[in-house]
């Protein structure tokens, strides 16, 4: 993993910060996307997480991910008011990105915990562009202020996505043995993604023969899909998802995108 982990993590912050410096007292309250949090509640989420990594050494983590420490900073600022919580929010996250410009690339190779088990701290921080892509999309979508659903942090953040498809095909969707399947992500980020079933689902470069079933997606309605965070009705009836192929297995692929939350 390389600093583009870093520059990707900054690009998110950046868009973040931009995006909660405009909004009123009423948008901090708007429920979001994740079942958990209103708007307030992302903000406070994201600093608490990177309050939790700033001042630990890279590969300092080789058993568990304190996360305890994550509520602990969200307990600390349950009671702010919207401006307090920005304020407290942009100091965070100050702190955290002046530790970050002096990690080296060897830092990033150090193995480390992180939440989906022992990688490297670059991963990590992978898994961080991914957490904070997709919270900006899960504070923006119910506003109705679409924004940030392309670029290099949008592509890294996907690159998550594609690296559990194995799972959400083989265990979600169950794709039968000897069956395949292709992904298109039509834009803002255009991707075309191949799993075929050989034994277990396996993510492939391409494939031999046209796959058995085709799914298309607009990639921002794919992440949230993926992310059990709308319904997917929803997207399929206004079209950014549809399928082509087995028609059968297309519709229950469109269903059956959640992997985590």
């Amino acid at each position: 993993m390389t600093l583009e982990a870093i520059a990707n993590l900054n690009i998110c912050m950046d868009s973040v910060d931009k995006l909660l410096g405009e909004l009123n007292d009423q948008q901090w309250a708007v429920q979001s996307y994740c079942p958990d949090w209103n708007t307030g509640g992302i903000a406070a989420h994201l600093a608490a997480v990177e309050s939790m990594l700033t001042g630990e050494e890279p590969g300092s983590w080789t058993d568990t991910v304190p996360f305890n420490k994550v509520a602990d900073y969200m307990g600390t600022v349950a009671d702010l008011d919207n401006a307090a919580l920005l304020a407290a929010y942009r100091e965070t996250i100050a702190t955290r990105r002046a530790e970050m410009t002096t990690y080296t690339e060897e830092q990033l190779e150090k193995p480390s915990m992180t939440p989906v088990g022992p990688q490297t701290y670059g991963r990590f921080m992978a898994i961080r562009v991914f957490d904070f892509w997709i919270h900006e999309q899960d504070i923006r979508g119910p506003l109705g202020l679409p924004g940030h659903a392309a670029g290099p942090a949008a592509e890294m953040a996907l690159n998550e996505i594609e690296l559990s498809l194995p799972y959400i095909v083989g265990k979600r969707i169950g794709l039968p043995e000897g069956k395949s399947m292709t992904i298109n992500l039509a834009g803002p980020v255009e991707r075309q993604m191949h799993v075929r079933v050989d034994d277990r689902a396996r993510n492939v470069a391409s494939l031999d023969a046209p796959a058995d079933v085709v799914l298309n997606a607009n990639s921002t309605a794919f992440a949230l899909l993926a992310c059990g965070r709308i319904d997917p009705q929803g997207p399929i009836d206004d079209g950014r998802v549809s399928w082509s192929g087995d028609s059968e297995l297309g519709q229950k692929a469109a269903h059956s995108l959640r992997f985590t939350m």
